[in-house]
């Protein structure tokens, strides 16, 4: 009887327990959305009230995430016999709340409202390549960052503590480790290319190509792709993103008359974060074992879709002709190898990240990372950024910005407040192509049936090894349970150096 009583109240604990956490997480959604219109569709006047509502709504989450009933609903539950799939919910609630805790409200507040403010302030800057305009709010956020990282540990590395944000569990040891490893083996790579005599078909898709053309093409590649239209929208916005949940997973992109490679990318990018939202499972919705598992995985999936279906021969078997139904007059004589040759172009003077290819991007995030480690670590100045960002693109890529919206006003992060958010870019690319490299493995004839328009076995194998467990493991279990192997570069740089050895004639590499 003594066991059934304390079965009963560990059973009414996690209950109270569960609701908290659904409130907490629907509260977070509606965050989510009115972020999305920030950047959508609202009007420009409308900054001043979105900044008090965003403000709000995080206090409100923080208040309840911190309070005194969640610390004891926490305690109380660890030590009771809880199921595996409770377990990873207590876990990931009580990560939150050891760190949102030790952060007062005030900055947790003043955070969201300087954050919300300094987008538009970001967009100016930006639009009139004015660095000036933008450092005293950076600085202000980098100001209000270091302090936040101290509330939740004074003692460690405040970088480290804000990466954890993004990616808890592999480490900024593992970030720094992998960042190294790209650096120290694809600068080598583009090297050897662009030293290289093969002459690839780069002039493909060169000239104007019509605005509303590329968005009916945006919407031909996610119908082909399989999005889920009555779950999900497709925008414009400044910075292609993706937001949303199992029900609800917006994409947006963006347009340029003379890159229409890259809208298109860029919306299979966006894509691939928004099948895995869509992924998850829905009977969980609104608790962590429906959330994703952090940036890290969820940029393998977008990376996983662009890269190694978006930039290979069998997609484009599939997918030139409609391009072609598209752009009859710009396109009519391209060849599925014209395509392919153009879509992995290496470039030589390429200054921005959403628009690189697939090699010189982690050097674009390198780049990125340094600098915003150095900004949190207090060794390096704002009003300096400009100038160490042009000397670090010189050095790392060859090339140096003419002006501050090329070089480091061009990303939209920074404004938010995000610093720690940039390496899981690299992360997460390497882990798309070990995925990818077990999926390949596991479904036969993999090739054929993305040339073939057969997406299905691919979206299931990602399902099941990814989506459907939401945020029940650590990353690195993730990895284990879908590859069965540990979170390695190996499969990546594998992969880059047959591919571009190949495509280039380097015999270094094949």
């Amino acid at each position: 009887m003594a066991s059934e009583a304390a079965t009963d109240e560990a059973s009414d604990a996690y209950s109270k327990f569960i609701r908290k956490v659904k409130r907490l997480e629907n509260l977070g959604q509606a965050e989510t959305v009115l972020s999305w219109d920030q950047e959508v569709m609202m009007p420009e006047g409308g900054t001043p009230a979105r900044s008090k509502q965003r403000s709000a709504l995080s206090t409100v989450t923080h208040e309840i995430l911190t309070s005194d009933e969640m610390a004891e609903l926490l305690d109380e539950l660890e030590g009771e016999d809880l199921t595996d799939e409770q377990e990873a919910v207590v876990r990931e609630v009580r990560r939150a709340h050891d760190r949102k805790s030790r952060v007062p409200e005030d900055l947790v507040e003043e955070l969201s409202e300087v954050s919300s403010e300094a987008m538009p302030v970001w967009k100016e800057a930006k639009a009139e390549d004015d660095f000036s305009k933008f450092a005293p709010t950076l600085e202000r956020l980098v100001e209000l960052r270091r302090e936040y990282a101290e509330h939740i540990d004074p003692d460690r590395d405040p970088y480290e503590v804000l990466f954890e944000k993004y990616e808890p569990y592999l480490g900024v040891d593992t970030a720094e480790e992998i960042l190294q490893r790209l650096r120290d083996e694809l600068v080598p790579l583009v090297d050897a290319i662009r030293e290289s005599d093969a002459e690839l078909a780069t002039d493909t898709f060169t000239g104007e190509f019509d605005t509303d053309t590329q968005e009916e093409l945006a919407r031909d590649v996610l119908d082909e792709l399989g999005y889920d239209w009555e779950h999900g929208r497709l925008d414009t916005a400044p910075h292609p993103f993706s937001a949303g949940n199992q029900f609800d997973a917006r994409v947006t992109t963006r347009f340029n008359p003379e890159e229409p490679l890259g809208a298109l990318m860029a919306t299979v990018h966006e894509f691939g974060h928004a099948t895995y939202t869509l992924g998850l499972p829905r009977d969980h919705y609104a608790t962590p074992l429906g959330d994703s598992r952090d940036m890290t995985v969820h940029e393998s999936q977008s990376r996983l879709w662009e890269n190694h279906v978006g930039r290979s021969r069998a997609f484009w078997e599939r997918f030139l002709p409609t391009m072609q139904d598209r752009f009859p007059e710009k396109l009519a004589d391209a060849s599925v190898e014209d395509a392919f040759e153009a879509a992995n172009e290496v470039y030589e003077d390429n200054l921005i990240r959403v628009e690189a290819d697939e090699l010189t991007y982690h050097m674009h995030i390198v780049v990125r990372f340094e600098i915003e480690r150095d900004l949190i670590r207090g060794d390096l100045d704002v009003e300096d950024v400009p100038e160490v960002w042009n000397d670090k693109y010189e050095e790392y890529l060859g090339i140096r910005p003419d002006s501050d919206a090329e070089g480091c006003l061009q990303d939209i992060h920074w404004s938010h407040g995000d610093f720690g958010y940039f390496p899981t870019y690299s992360l997460g690319s390497v882990l798309a192509a070990q995925l990818f490299a077990s999926a390949e493995d596991d479904i036969e004839n993999l090739d054929d049936k993305i040339a073939a328009g057969d997406f299905e076995p691919l979206h299931e194998w990602l399902t099941e090894s990814v989506h459907r467990h939401g945020s029940r493991y650590t990353t690195d279990d993730l990895i284990r349970e879908a590859t069965g192997e540990d979170y390695t570069a190996d499969y990546f740089l594998d992969y880059v150096k047959s591919k571009y050895g190949d495509l280039y004639e380097l015999d270094d590499y094949q």
